[in-house]
């Protein structure tokens, strides 16, 4: 051995045994956090005094552990256990895998297997759910009440090499709906791996789930631009169809502020309330800066495209994520007043809108 094999043992050695240590301790901290879950649901179901604490239970509870475990163990972090465990009952099958003392996982395994109903899909084995994923991971899914969306997820972050942020950034962006608008489902998956922040490496193969597509022009490879283009192409129809007084404008409306190119999704001229209305959509949840975004276009239409006989525009801003779909009025230099009295009642009410991307997206998706 000279000086050069000395490197390259010790470097082996210390990532080989590194990551048999990572995923020992994830494995760990998930079944834990899972057995958390057993034993709340338990209690809900059946404990002694459960009516004490009603609904302060789990606050409580948080309570009493971080007294003498100050860090972790919120109300917050408890919610999650209990939910892991309802999203994932079949775990209570393998847990005589890992060294437990036989009273926990004897209990757990017969309550289980008694009383839970697993459904009739099944997704990745949960045995290489867990050495595989790390809890974090699973924190992105458990909440995911659809199992065939849930182990698409749970497949493509474990075929793909994901790193947590990875992962959320893929249910946030739709990947799901979007590969099932796909012509080329392989080519998608393959170029998303491509650009994927990658965690450890692991390997298993599974065909995604496919989907009809509905309504929409096939496309070799749907994008995320692609599902945005068409909810927007949607939501022009939707609002041309509504009845009143939107008269489409422009698409992608460009703004030249200061030598810098802003485009706009759609802009509407309103005939009833004389005024623009120009809308945004994003792909991704709500930030307040998509708000100050808005109104910087509003004052530059206010003071650059709007004639003497036009009122301030109004500004919409639909932002749809992998939990929910938010609407937002931006109104500039209006009066919030005169916006409720005499703005509001001729344009679509946020619910509206909120309904009509939710339905888009169901129906883009095909489920």
């Amino acid at each position: 051995m000279n000086f050069k094999k000395l490197i390259q043992a010790c470097e082996q050695a210390h990532n080989y045994l590194q990551g048999t240590a990572i995923s020992a301790v994830n494995q760990s901290l998930t079944i834990r956090n899972w057995l958390f879950g057993h034993y709340i649901v338990e209690y809900e179901q059946n404990g002694e005094d459960r009516a004490t604490y009603g609904t302060e239970l789990l606050k409580t509870l948080s309570d009493r552990l971080r007294s003498k475990y100050p860090k972790g163990f919120t109300d917050r972090h408890l919610r999650n256990c209990r939910q892991f465990y309802l999203a994932y009952p079949e775990i209570s099958q393998v847990l005589s895998e890992y060294t437990l003392p036989g009273s926990i996982w004897k209990s757990v395994t017969a309550k289980s297997n008694k009383e839970l109903d697993y459904s009739d899909f099944k997704g990745v084995d949960v045995s290489i759910l867990l050495s595989r994923l790390s809890f974090t991971h699973i924190l992105e899914l458990i909440w995911e009440k659809d199992p065939i969306k849930r182990a698409f997820y749970e497949v493509e972050a474990i075929k793909g090499n994901w790193s947590v942020r990875q992962l959320k950034r893929q249910i946030n962006s739709l990947l799901y709906e979007r590969t099932g608008l796909s012509i080329d489902k392989k080519a998608l998956i393959m170029d998303t791996n491509m650009k994927a922040e990658p965690s450890t490496p692991e390997g298993i193969m599974r065909d995604p789930y496919v989907f009809e597509f509905v309504g929409l022009e096939p496309k070799e490879i749907f994008a995320e631009s692609d599902l945005e283009e068409a909810l927007i192409n949607h939501l022009q129809v939707f609002l041309l169809e509504l009845g009143k007084g939107f008269c489409y404008e422009a698409r992608q409306k460009r703004l030249t502020i200061d030598g810098e190119y802003y485009y706009i999704d759609l802009v509407f001229y309103h005939r009833i309330l004389k005024c623009h209305v120009l809308i945004d959509l994003k792909i991704r949840k709500f930030k307040h800066t998509d708000a100050g975004q808005m109104n910087f276009y509003l004052n530059y239409y206010k003071h650059n495209e709007i004639s003497e006989s036009d009122n301030p525009p109004v500004g919409i801003v639909l932002c749809t994520d992998k939990q929910s779909s938010t609407v937002k009025y931006a109104t500039g230099s209006l009066d919030s007043q005169l916006f409720v009295s005499r703005y509001q009642v001729q344009l679509p009410t946020a619910r509206e809108l909120e309904e009509f991307i939710k339905q888009d997206i169901k129906m883009l998706g095909g489920n």
